[in-house]
C-alpha cells in the first residue's frame, strides 16, 4: 500500500511539470489560435538558461541565487517567447494550421542548433534545490522533498492563472479574445499588444517548467522534442485554450504514466497516445474545452495552381532528362541520393493528394511510411520473403493501417483531425518502440536487402524511378477524375457537396486509404534503400519533413512534391556534408518559405507568369 502511494505522489509530482509546459502551450492556442510546435524549445531554454544562470548566482549567493537564476531563466525564455511572437507569429494569425506547424518546428530547428553551439552536445546536470535536497518519509518508504514541491507548486500556478484571467482587465481582455477576436477588434482593443503578453506569459512558463526540471535530470537537447509530445497530448485531452482542462488532463497522464508503467509494462507509450486519441474520437473538442467554430479555421488550399502547357512540357521533359542521364553520369552516392529523393517525393504526394484535394492536413502521415517500411521488413526477417514479394506488402500493410486510422479521422476536421493524425502516428511509433520482440524495439530490424538482381545502386535506382513515377502519375489521374474534383466539392463547400448527395465521411475515407498506400509503397522502397528499419521513420520529424517538401514545391500543385523533395533533400545532405549548423540554415529556409513564398515554389512561379502576361 505504501509503494502505491508513493507512486501515486510521483505521479503527481510529474503531472505538476507537465502543467507548467501544456498551461502556457494551452494559452497561447486559446487566444492566438497558434500550434506552436516551438513551446518545447522553450521548455529546454528554461532547463539550460537556469543551468547556467543559477551557476553564476549560487556560488555569491547561496540557496536564494538557485531560485533567482530559476526566476531569471523563465523571464528570459518569456522574452525570447515575446520576440518569435513580435518577429514570426503575428504573421501567421491567419494562416492555416500547416503554415503554423511549419513555422514554428524551423524555430525548434534554429533552437537546437543554437543551443548545441553555446552549451554543447553533452548533458548538464544542476545541482539539488535547496532547501529540498532530502527526503521525505511517506508509509516506510522515502519520497523525495522536490517532488513535494512540485506537487504544490501546480495547483499554485493553476490559481494564480485563475486569478490573473477573473480578476484582472488583462485577464478580462484575454478571455474576451479567446471566445471572440473579432469583436474584441471592434471595441478598439489593441489585439496586437495583448497577443504579444499571452505568448510573453506562455513561454515564460514553459520556461520555468525547464527550469524547474533541472534538478530532476539533466539539460539536454532532446527535451523539446520529448516534452511537447507529451504537451500536445494534454492539451489536446482537457481541451485546447482550457486552463482547468490542461490541469485535468496532466493529473490523468501524469498518474496514468506512473501506474502504466507498473502494469503495462511493455505498452506505456501507447498508452499515452491511445488517451488521446480515445478523447479526440469521442469528445473532438476535449474533455473541458470548446468545439472548434467554423471561422476558426482557415482554408489551408486554394484552387489548383496551373502553369502554362509549355512550362509544363518543358519541366517534364527536363526532368525526366536528368533522371535517365544520371546513372551515366553519376556515381554511387549520387544515385543513393536520387533514390531516397524519389521515395519522398511520392511520400510527399501522397500527402499533397490528402491535403491539396482533400483538405485534410495530416501531422502523422509518417504512420504510413512506417506501416509500408516494417511491412516489407518484417515478411524477410519472418517469412524470408524476397523485395519483390515483400514490395508488394508494403502498400497493403500502410493501407490497412490508413483503413483503421482514417475511419476515425475523416469524422474530424481543423486542428483536431490533425491531432488526431498526430496520436495514432504516435502510437504507430510507440508500438515500433516498445513491441520489442517483433520490431526489435530501437534497435531496429536490419538486414533489409535488395535482390540480388537489384542490389547494384544504378539497378535499384532504375527500379525506384519506374515505380515512383508510375505512381506519380497514378495519383495525377486520379486527381483529374470525377473522384478527384468530387473530393474537391467535400473539401471547398462541404455543406453544397453534401446537399447534392455526396457521401463526404466515403470520399474522405477513400482518399486517406488511397494517400497511406502510396505511402506505404514509398516506406517498403526505404526500407530496401536504407537496408534497415527503425521507429524513427514514424516519428513526428519524418511527418514534418513531408509537409515542408509539400510547402515548398506547392500545397496546391501536384507536381509541386516532386519540387520540394528535391530541393528539401539535396539541401539536407549537402548541408550535412558541410557545416554543423544545417539545422539552423534548414529552420531558417523553412521560415522563410512560410513567410515570404506560402504558395511555394511552383506556386510563386505560376503568379510571376501569370503576372506577365
Amino acid at each position: 500500500m505504501s509503494f502505491l502511494v508513493a507512486q501515486f505522489l510521483t505521479g503527481l509530482a510529474n503531472a505538476s511539470s507537465l502543467f507548467l509546459v501544456a498551461s502556457g502551450l494551452s494559452i497561447i492556442f486559446g487566444v492566438t489560435r497558434i500550434v506552436n510546435f516551438a513551446h518545447g524549445s522553450f521548455y529546454m531554454l528554461g532547463a539550460y538558461l537556469a543551468f547556467s544562470l543559477v551557476g553564476k548566482f549560487m556560488p555569491a549567493m547561496g540557496g536564494l541565487g538557485f531560485w533567482i537564476g530559476v526566476l531569471l531563466a523563465a523571464f528570459a525564455v518569456g522574452l525570447l517567447g515575446a520576440v518569435m511572437e513580435l518577429a514570426l507569429l503575428r504573421r501567421l494569425y491567419r494562416s492555416p494550421e500547416l503554415f503554423q506547424l511549419l513555422a514554428t518546428f524551423g524555430v525548434v530547428l534554429v533552437v537546437q542548433d543554437l543551443v548545441l553551439q553555446v552549451w554543447g552536445p553533452e548533458d548538464l546536470l544542476g545541482p539539488r534545490a535547496p532547501g529540498f535536497a532530502g527526503s521525505l518519509e511517506v508509509l516506510g518508504l522515502q519520497l523525495p522533498q522536490y517532488d513535494i514541491f512540485l506537487i504544490v507548486v501546480g495547483p499554485l500556478v493553476l490559481a494564480g492563472l485563475w486569478l490573473l484571467f477573473h480578476a484582472t482587465r488583462w485577464g478580462v481582455l484575454v478571455r474576451a479574445a479567446t471566445e471572440d477576436r473579432e469583436m474584441l477588434a471592434a471595441l478598439g482593443v489593441r489585439q496586437k499588444l495583448l497577443f504579444t503578453s499571452v505568448v510573453f506569459l506562455g513561454a515564460a512558463l514553459a520556461g520555468l517548467g525547464g527550469a524547474l526540471q533541472l534538478p530532476r535530470e539533466p539539460a539536454n537537447l532532446l527535451m523539446d522534442l520529448n516534452v511537447i509530445v507529451e504537451a500536445f497530448v494534454v492539451v489536446v485531452v482537457g481541451g485546447m485554450g482550457s486552463l482547468p482542462g490542461a490541469f485535468l488532463a496532466a493529473l490523468l497522464i501524469g498518474i496514468l504514466d506512473a501506474f502504466g508503467i507498473l502494469i503495462f509494462p511493455k505498452i506505456t507509450l501507447v498508452l499515452l497516445f491511445l488517451v488521446m486519441a480515445i478523447v479526440l474520437i469521442l469528445r473532438p473538442q476535449g474533455l473541458l474545452g470548446r468545439p472548434e467554430r467554423i471561422a476558426d479555421r482557415p482554408q489551408a488550399t486554394g484552387p489548383p495552381v496551373t502553369l502554362p502547357r509549355v512550362v509544363l512540357m518543358l519541366g517534364l521533359v527536363s526532368g525526366l532528362g536528368i533522371l535517365a542521364l544520371l546513372p551515366f553520369v553519376a556515381g554511387d552516392f549520387i544515385l543513393n541520393l536520387a533514390s531516397e529523393i524519389l521515395i519522398f517525393a511520392l511520400f510527399a504526394a501522397s500527402l499533397q493528394f490528402l491535403m491539396g484535394l482533400g483538405g485534410m492536413i495530416s501531422f502523422g502521415h509518417a504512420a504510413y511510411l512506417g506501416l509500408g517500411a516494417y511491412g516489407s521488413a518484417l515478411v524477410v526477417k519472418h517469412f524470408a520473403l524476397p523485395m519483390e514479394g515483400a514490395l508488394l506488402v508494403a502498400p497493403f500493410a500502410a493501407a490497412l493501417g490508413a483503413i483503421v486510422f482514417g475511419w476515425f479521422c475523416v469524422r474530424l476536421s481543423g486542428v483536431y483531425l490533425a491531432m488526431l493524425t498526430l496520436a495514432f502516428a504516435q502510437i504507430g511509433w510507440s508500438v515500433a518502440f516498445q513491441w520489442v520482440e517483433i520490431t526489435g524495439g530501437d534497435n531496429g530490424i536490419l538486414g533489409v536487402w535488395p535482390s540480388e538482381w537489384a542490389k547494384a545502386p544504378v539497378v535499384f535506382y532504375g527500379l525506384t524511378a519506374g515505380v515512383v513515377l508510375l505512381s506519380l502519375a497514378a495519383l495525377r489521374r486520379v486527381a483529374y477524375a470525377p473522384f478527384g474534383y468530387t473530393l474537391r466539392a467535400t473539401r471547398d463547400s462541404p455543406l453544397r457537396a453534401g446537399a447534392i448527395g455526396i457521401n463526404l465521411s466515403q470520399h474522405r475515407w477513400a482518399a486517406f486509404v488511397l494517400a497511406g498506400t502510396f505511402a506505404g509503397l514509398a516506406g517498403g522502397f526505404y526500407a530496401f534503400l536504407k537496408g534497415s528499419v527503425f521507429p524513427d521513420v514514424m516519428a513526428i520529424p519524418n511527418s514534418v519533413d513531408a509537409l515542408v517538401m509539400v510547402l515548398l514545391g506547392g500545397v496546391n500543385t501536384l507536381n509541386g512534391p516532386l519540387v520540394g523533395a528535391a530541393i528539401y533533400d539535396g539541401l539536407r545532405a549537402e548541408l550535412i556534408s558541410h557545416t554543423d549548423l544545417w539545422r539552423l540554415t534548414i529552420g531558417l529556409v523553412i521560415i522563410a518559405i512560410v513567410l515570404l513564398f506560402p504558395q511555394g515554389i511552383l506556386g510563386s512561379l505560376s503568379r510571376i507568369l501569370e503576372f506577365r502576361r
